[in-house]
Formats: structure tokens, C-alpha cells, sequence
């Protein structure tokens, strides 16, 4: 795995370990869905930089707790040159102020919020969606499965 960790924002301690979780909880969902060698690049910023994304990509004007951009359509076969190793996935884009108050709101950790978050960005990138309530029956049971991987559990 090739994994492009960047932080666009102020961290405290308490954030920095808790930020440390992405990797681990990206790693759990690889090993999960059985892939290859994959790229995948997690930005955690704050609520303005979710926020600008979101108007501008999804022309939704108010921030958001987690953003993905996959590079392949669900059905597409993923193809890449010889040259490469990896196959790139695509961009996780994580609010970190959402993720604070989420974990507060939920009364979970937020080393639980930001590895939930991150899963759900990833398996987004995979095609997983939440559109109906099978989809969404389908992809919260494979992310706390891949939660359950790493001891995230509620």
C-alpha cells in the first residue's frame, strides 16, 4: 500500500495519535477487500478547506465530515501501466473539526471517528454507496467489519 497521509491543519497531541489511526483503519479495509497493491491519498484539513471542496466539487455550500474522489467508476476495470505499482484509488478528503464533534455527539473516541471516517471515504472509493437502504445496509456492515479488524468497535 501506498498511502499519501497529508495534514492541512493545527494538530494537538490528542489529534496527532488519534490521526495515526488512518493508516491502520485504510490498511484493515485493504487487506479486507483482498486487493492489490493500491495508492490512496488521505488529506485531513479543517472545515473550511472541506468546505471548499464541497462547494466546488459537489456544489454543496456548508462543510462535511468526510469527501472522496475516487479514480475509476465502480464498474470499470482498474488498468495500469506496466511501469506502475500501485494502482491509485484515488483522494479521502477529512474534516477534523467534524470529526471532533462527531465523536463527542456519538460518545466514541476520536481515534474511533477519524478511523470510521477514513473507512467510509475508502470504501466510497471502492463504489460503495449509501444511496438505499440495502447499499447502505451493505457498506456500514463492511466498515465495522473492517473496524473490528483493528479493535474500533462501539
Amino acid at each position: 500500500m501506498l498511502l499519501h497521509l497529508n495534514v492541512e491543519t493545527e494538530l494537538t497531541p490528542e489529534d496527532r495519535e488519534a490521526v495515526e489511526v488512518v493508516e491502520k483503519a485504510i490498511l484493515s479495509g485493504i487487506e479486507a477487500e483482498e486487493l492489490p497493491p493500491v495508492e490512496v491519498s488521505v488529506t485531513v484539513t479543517d472545515d473550511d478547506g472541506i468546505h471548499r471542496l464541497n462547494r466546488e466539487y459537489r456544489q454543496v455550500d456548508r462543510p462535511t465530515d468526510v469527501l472522496s474522489f475516487p479514480l475509476w467508476e465502480p464498474d470499470e476495470d482498474w488498468v495500469i501501466g506496466e511501469e506502475e505499482e500501485f494502482v491509485p484509488l484515488g483522494d479521502i478528503v477529512i474534516s477534523l473539526p467534524r470529526a471532533r464533534e462527531q465523536a463527542s455527539e456519538y460518545g466514541h473516541s476520536l481515534k474511533r471517528e477519524l478511523g470510521f471516517l477514513a473507512v467510509h471515504g475508502f470504501l466510497h472509493l471502492l463504489g460503495y454507496d449509501h444511496e438505499t437502504k440495502e447499499q447502505e445496509r451493505e457498506m456500514f456492515s463492511r466498515q465495522e467489519e473492517i473496524l473490528g479488524r483493528i479493535g474500533l468497535v462501539r
